[in-house]
C-alpha cells in the first residue's frame, strides 16, 4: 500500500464533519459549550441556538449531547430534520418511551402528559429551519407541556432575523448566537487541525500572514476554512506527485493559497 504523503494527511484534517469527537477546543468553542450545558438546566421550555452557516452549530450540538448522555439518558439528538409529520411524531415516541406503536401526536401529547415528569426530557434539534410551521406549532405544543425541553439549532440569515419569527416569539425563554471565530481563533482551529494528525511541521509553516489571507476570504467560517485548507492541500498533492521541482516544503506558498481561493471563487480571474 503506497504510503500517503503529509499534504494527503493534512488534506484529510479538513473533510467537514459533524463528529463530536473532532470537536476543536478553542476558548469560543468551549465557552459555548458550557454555556449550552448550563441552560439546560434551567426550567425553560425551549433554547434557541443560533448563527450563520458554517460557525460550528451542528458539531456544538453533536458535543453537547455526547456530554449530556454521561449522565442524562433521557436527552436526544436529531441532526437531520425528520420532515414527515406523521413520521416526526412516531420517532419521538419512539425515542422517548423506546415503543413502536402507531400513535397520533395527540394521544403521544396525552402520554407526555401522564408518564413524563417535569423537564425530565431533552430533544436537541439540528437544522431546524427545515421544519415546516406545523411542524413548529407541534414542537410549541411539546413545549408547552414543560415535561420535554428543546434545544432549537437554525440559521441566521440576513434576510431575517430568526428570533423574530412568530413562532419564537413566546416559546424561547434563552438565546445563544453563535458568533465566527477571531482570526488568532482560527489559527488555533488550523493548527490543532494538523496537530491532531502529528503534521507538526506543516502547522509550524502557517504564519500571520498565511492565516490572515485565509480569514480575508473566509470571515472564519469554519466551514469555508475547511474547504479552504482542503483545496490548498490538494493543490500540494497534485504538486508533489506530479511536479515536486515546484514545491518549497519548507513554506506554505502564497500562490497555492492565491490558487485555492480561485478554486473557491473568492478571486476573480
Amino acid at each position: 500500500m503506497e504510503k500517503k504523503s503529509h499534504y494527503s494527511k493534512a488534506k484529510e484534517c479538513f473533510i467537514d464533519t459533524e463528529d463530536a469527537k473532532k470537536f476543536i477546543e478553542l476558548d469560543q468553542s468551549v465557552y459555548f459549550l458550557e454555556k449550552l450545558k448550563q441552560t439546560v438546566k434551567k426550567p425553560l421550555k425551549m433554547i434557541l441556538l443560533y448563527g450563520e452557516p458554517g460557525i460550528g452549530k451542528s458539531i456544538l450540538l453533536n458535543r453537547l449531547y455526547l456530554e449530556l448522555l454521561k449522565s442524562n439518558s433521557n436527552v436526544h439528538l436529531f441532526l437531520s430534520p425528520i420532515l414527515d409529520e406523521d413520521n416526526f411524531t412516531k420517532t419521538l415516541y419512539r425515542k422517548i418511551f423506546s415503543r413502536d406503536e402507531n400513535i397520533d401526536f395527540n394521544q403521544f401529547v396525552d402520554l407526555v402528559n401522564k408518564e413524563l415528569s417535569f423537564n425530565s426530557t431533552l430533544i436537541l434539534l439540528d437544522e431546524a429551519q427545515l421544519y415546516s410551521n406545523s411542524q413548529m406549532e407541534k414542537i410549541r405544543i411539546l413545549s408547552d407541556t414543560r415535561k420535554i425541553k428543546f434545544v432549537v439549532s437554525l440559521h441566521k440569515t440576513e434576510q431575517e432575523d430568526l428570533i423574530a419569527k412568530g413562532h419564537f416569539q413566546t416559546r424561547i425563554w434563552e438565546t445563544i448566537e453563535l458568533k465566527p471565530p477571531s482570526m488568532n481563533e482560527l489559527e488555533t482551529y488550523i493548527k490543532k487541525k494538523l496537530l491532531g494528525k502529528n503534521l507538526f511541521n506543516l502547522a509550524n509553516q502557517f504564519h500571520k500572514k498565511h492565516i490572515k489571507f485565509i480569514y480575508k476570504y473566509t470571515k472564519g467560517n469554519y466551514r469555508e476554512t475547511n474547504k479552504f485548507l482542503y483545496h490548498l492541500f490538494e493543490i500540494y498533492e497534485y504538486y508533489e506527485k506530479n511536479k515536486p521541482s515546484k514545491i518549497n516544503f519548507s513554506r506554505i506558498s502564497k500562490k497555492y493559497l492565491e490558487m485555492s481561493a480561485i478554486k473557491l471563487g473568492y478571486i476573480d480571474v
